[in-house]
């Protein structure tokens, strides 16, 4: 093939002598519009496993990358004062500019053409001077191709909100890292890193407020580099801040990163008699925030991608190459992109969490993107580890002298929380979950095993699904309730089962289905209704939850607001007299509460629509009036929808707010859901994607938060709970799937501080012989291994 790549940098590089090593007979070019051995940047930046592929796809070209790192385990987090290392972490820094004369240097060996100081401005005229038979379009961030073909790439460009700069320094950091200072103008943050016996890279990061406070805007690149090293004075020991960008003037050089991400990879042309493909590569394709160090791994990765689908396939399949080449890096891409934006969203709202003390903070840095957990830091550095874990320890031996833990390390789940009157004995709790399983709103003996059995497997706070105020606050005819003397009796016997044979807590959730009411069971047909005996239904603004299948539901009145704020009250003082140590207020999934809150449901034109702050108006009336009747040593948490996932709903930021309200209304912990608001919403599923609603939460507002949704083993909760994102966590499948699932994590993780109820003694034993038994076998394995 004749292969024509449009930008010199990693990628085109990459993929010309990868092509070029695949057959000698193709020819190549490469077009860069920079001089020979010219480039600008700092130094890059790879993992461990990157190296890897690069050994794998090119030994040569990898070894002499290898030669020239500069490798470092550790991170260093500069915060309030203090210096927090951890170790393991293995990266290697290379000078970008080196990388490409590497680069260079083996495709000229291999017979790869190389083209500098060609800006390219016309690709179709060069690809027919080149007979191209493939364009790899590898121009960068601001591609020309990629804006030019536009409609066919359908690229989504996000500018961020920070401004950033590439600085250089002869400064030798020995770790990367992480210095944070807070000046008259806000937070200002570095990442530093040596990556030559000379050099390290300095970025320098604050939110673009803060940098038009500093008056950055107006200065000059030298004036600029002056102010930045005065900020961080201390940890450049009087060596200067460089640019290697002259060719930039004033403020330029600082940027705002743009996150990008394209539904195609691939536009055809035609040139003469035959199609020719243009291949997005590398920065053109999509960006990954330098917070995580993936941009160069990621264009590297496409360019090896992309050769071995012509390895597979040959050039005669170029349909069946380009479709696995987009399909497949698509994929990988995506998971680097959900790392990198939650790491980005951490450095863009360093404020959020500078309330937190030193090791804390340390720790969410770490922690930022999720791809680190507490278990994978452990095994880098359980040294580390076990001093946090005693830390976290003491920090809640401070608040509550009762803590058998200080001063030894325990596993964050495993601490004990104080709310109010109420000490759960740890952070994991069972979720509230429809079982549809009630007669006539009466709890019976399913209710009792079901949630028996998992207030004895070993959780601190066991919750009732919701349970509805009124016979048509129900979602179906099976669920429960709690207003009738003969439901207060049926709930009694569970409440005292619980507290019995356990020492879990028990919780109630009050709710309301509103227009979500008036359905059969889940499997008899999710949010279809009753074929027959439906009742009518009711909320904030005439509505139909599920458009074309759910009955309409009529607009509130005053009076039907009333009466139902007195169904809430009615129903909250019957939850106190059954025993039950913890109230929750279900505000949240479109439910009767949820529906005045979101403006999708809520077209109120009286004093309880319009505003964010009047649609709380009335939920939060319901939450004064529970509030009045709940026993003052008794907490209440509220269920809220932090994001609608539909344009023009609730968002995080209206969360916040929702918050606040719930807060000053004398809310003790707001329990962060999302969704469920709208058909037509469009979540963003993954591993605990709603926890960083809860993070947002509960650091903004200064109130402990429940996070939940997709947390599914102990490693999660573990590192939610000591990176401060939440305090407690709900777990619902793993509860359904193992009752005593604490207790077995607990087994698993040899903590031993947890209790057993008498019943579970002998299974207890059985599991630690099971367990030791695979520690043996891991021991032999490892050892033959080594052998």
């Amino acid at each position: 093939m004749n292969i024509l790549c449009i930008g010199g940098g990693p990628a085109g590089l990459y993929f010309g002598l990868l092509m070029k090593l695949q057959n000698p007979e193709h020819q190549i070019t490469v077009v860069e519009r920079n001089r020979p051995y010219d480039t600008f940047g700092w130094g890059v930046v790879f993992s461990d496993q990157t190296l890897g592929n690069l050994v794998q796809s090119d030994d040569i070209s990898a070894q002499q990358i290898l030669q020239a790192f500069n490798h470092w385990d550790d991170i260093d987090v500069h915060f309030k004062g203090q210096k927090i290392t951890s170790s393991g972490h293995g990266f290697c820094g290379i000078g970008r500019k080196h990388l490409l004369n590497i680069l260079q240097k083996r495709c000229e060996d291999l017979g790869v053409r190389l083209v500098f100081e060609n800006d390219v401005q016309d690709e179709l005229a060069l690809a027919e001077q080149y007979q191209a038979d493939l364009v790899i379009a590898a121009d960068g961030l601001n591609s020309r191709i990629r804006t030019k073909y536009a409609a066919s790439y359908q690229p989504d460009i996000e500018t961020r909100l920070c401004r950033f700069v590439w600085l250089g320094t002869k400064k030798q950091f020995s770790a990367f890292t992480f210095a944070f200072e807070e000046t008259e103008f806000g937070w200002f943050q570095a990442h530093a890193y040596q990556y030559d016996a000379e050099l390290s890279t300095f970025i320098i990061e604050a939110p673009e407020e803060v940098w038009f406070k500093a008056g950055l805007d107006q200065m000059e690149q030298a004036e600029a580099a002056v102010f930045c090293e005065k900020i961080f004075a201390k940890y450049l020991d009087g060596h200067a801040l460089m640019s290697n960008a002259s060719h930039l003037r004033g403020s330029t050089n600082w940027i705002k990163f743009p996150r990008i991400i394209c539904q195609n990879w691939v536009h055809t042309v035609q040139l003469d008699s035959k199609f020719v493909p243009i291949v997005l590569m590398g920065d053109a394709a999509h960006t990954a925030h330098f917070s995580i160090g993936s941009g160069t791994k990621l264009a590297l990765e496409d360019a090896i991608e992309l050769a071995a689908c012509f390895k597979q396939y040959g050039a005669q399949g170029m349909e069946s190459v380009l479709e696995h080449y987009q399909e497949s890096r698509a994929i990988d891409v995506i998971k680097i992109q959900s790392a990198a934006r939650n790491s980005m969203e951490w450095f863009e709202n360093v404020s959020r969490y500078t309330a937190m003390q030193a090791p804390q903070f340390a720790y969410s840095l770490l922690t930022r993107s999720q791809r680190l957990s507490h278990d994978n830091l452990r095994l880098r550095d359980a040294a580390y580890i076990s001093n946090y874990e005693q830390w976290l320890a003491n920090q809640v031996q401070q608040s509550n002298p009762d803590n058998k833990f200080e001063n030894k390390p325990v596993p964050p789940m495993f601490l004990p929380f104080q709310l109010r009157g109420v000490r759960l004995k740890n952070r994991v709790v069972v979720s509230p979950m429809a079982q549809y399983s009630a007669i006539n709103g009466v709890a019976g003996d399913y209710h009792l095993v079901h949630l028996g059995s998992r207030a004895m497997g070993g959780a601190g706070l066991v919750f009732a699904e919701m349970t509805c105020v009124s016979a048509d606050a129900r979602i179906t005819p099976a669920c429960p309730g709690l207003y009738s003397p003969e439901h207060t009796v049926a709930w009694a016997r569970i409440v005292n089962f619980v507290h019995t044979n356990s020492d879990a807590k028990i919780a109630m959730q009050l709710g309301h289905a509103g227009a979500k009411g008036s359905t059969k069971r889940a499997w008899d047909g999710i949010d279809q209704p009753l074929g027959e005996d439906n009742w009518p239904l009711v909320a904030a603004s005439e509505q139909c939850y599920y458009p074309g299948v759910s009955q309409i539901a009529r607009a509130a009145s005053l009076d039907d607001m009333q009466r139902i704020q007195d169904d809430f009250v009615m129903a909250t003082i019957a939850a106190d007299k059954a025993g039950f140590d913890w109230l929750e207020l279900h505000c949240a999934h479109g439910y009767f509460l949820s529906s005045f809150i979101s403006p999708l449901t809520n077209h109120r034109t009286d004093a309880y629509g319009g505003s964010l702050e009047n649609r709380c108006r009335y939920p939060l009336e319901v939450f004064a009036a529970i509030r009045e009747v709940w026993p003052a040593d008794k907490p209440i948490s509220v269920r809220i929808s932090a994001h609608d996932w539909v344009e023009g709903g609730i968002t995080p930021s209206d969360a916040v707010l929702i918050a606040r309200f719930f807060k000053q209304a004398g809310a003790d912990m707001i329990d962060c859901s999302a969704g469920q608001v709208s058909k037509q919403e469009k979540p963003v599923y993954g591993r605990m994607f709603q926890t960083p609603f809860s993070d947002r939460i509960r650091n903004e507002v200064d109130i402990p938060t429940i996070a939940v949704g997709a947390i599914t083993d102990a490693d999660q909760v573990n590192s939610i709970i000591a990176s401060g994102r939440a305090d407690l966590c709900a777990l619902a499948r793993p509860h359904l799937a193992d009752p005593a699932w604490t207790l077995h994590e607990a087994a698993k993780s040899g903590f031993s501080d947890i209790s057993w109820p008498v019943q579970y003694q002998a299974g207890k034993l059985q599991l630690e012989r099971n367990l030791a038994r695979e520690k043996q076998l891991q021991q032999v394995i490892s050892q033959s291994l080594g052998k």
